[in-house]
């Protein structure tokens, strides 16, 4: 913790019971940090809470991000009780539905675009303002290779997050004179509890396209958004950061 370079930074990660979110603010707690846990899985928010209050100043939020009313009184608590929010990492996801274009339930695909782009575009909006209002702030969202290359049988989620990377360039030229940088990350299949919810057809296809062979892990997630967090990442924003184990082609 001595050579912690986020020490005093207030964060806010979605997503944050378990697995991405979960890693990255236990990151951000190592490196002297306090984090507000979003999820809406009040039991594993409480949990994860619980196993993490060791580390430093851990509070949490249950949280409905596809609802404005919802993200807008989240984002007021946690600027009361970390006195800001500098820090917002948005891993707040679900896969959706393994199906073709044809047969892709209307409802579902409404759900991944709430959650997926627009949770994404509100926790923006309602938390941007306490960044600029500090003059320094760090968002980092979390997209998918899907984003960039589209997964047959996964149109709703290949579509929310190509969208999520348009968002994130907009507002990362938005703010580029602010002081807040704005980056997204396109992993590949990242070994997390969200797996169970995709079939293992399509979990072997996604893998079958990786050259070294594996699934990534959310450790090396945090890695490198503890880089994204931190003030050496001073000169990159609106900017897209591949974690795909060589999947990647541009």
């Amino acid at each position: 913790m001595e050579n912690a370079h986020l020490k005093g930074r207030r964060a806010v990660v979605t997503g944050g019971a378990r697995g991405m979110g979960y890693a990255v603010a236990k990151r951000y707690l190592e490196q002297g940090a306090s984090v507000s846990l979003w999820d809406l899985d009040e039991a594993g928010l409480s949990q994860a809470a619980n196993s993490l209050s060791s580390l430093g100043t851990v509070s949490y939020q249950q949280v409905d991000v596809s609802n404005f009313d919802e993200v807008e009184a989240a984002a007021r608590q946690a600027g009361e009780t970390l006195g800001g929010v500098e820090l917002l990492v948005n891993a707040a996801g679900v896969a959706g539905a393994t199906a073709p274009v044809t047969d892709y339930p209307n409802d579902v695909w409404h759900q991944v675009m709430d959650v997926n782009l627009n949770g994404i575009f509100y926790c923006c909006k309602t938390i941007v303002p306490m960044m600029q209002s500090a003059n320094y702030g760090r968002i980092v969202n979390i997209a998918s290779i899907a984003g960039k290359e589209g997964n047959p049988n996964a149109s709703a989620y290949s579509a929310s997050k190509a969208g999520l990377i348009g968002l994130t360039k907009s507002l990362g030229k938005e703010l580029a004179t602010t002081n807040i940088c704005v980056n997204v990350i396109c992993p590949a299949v990242i070994d997390t509890e969200m797996l169970k919810d995709v079939a293992d057809t399509h979990i072997a296809y996604m893998l079958s396209k990786i050259p070294m062979g594996r699934m990534g892990s959310v450790d090396e997630i945090a890695n490198l958004v503890e880089f994204l967090s931190s003030e050496g990442c001073s000169y990159s924003t609106g900017a897209v950061y591949d974690l795909s184990g060589g999947r990647a082609t541009y």
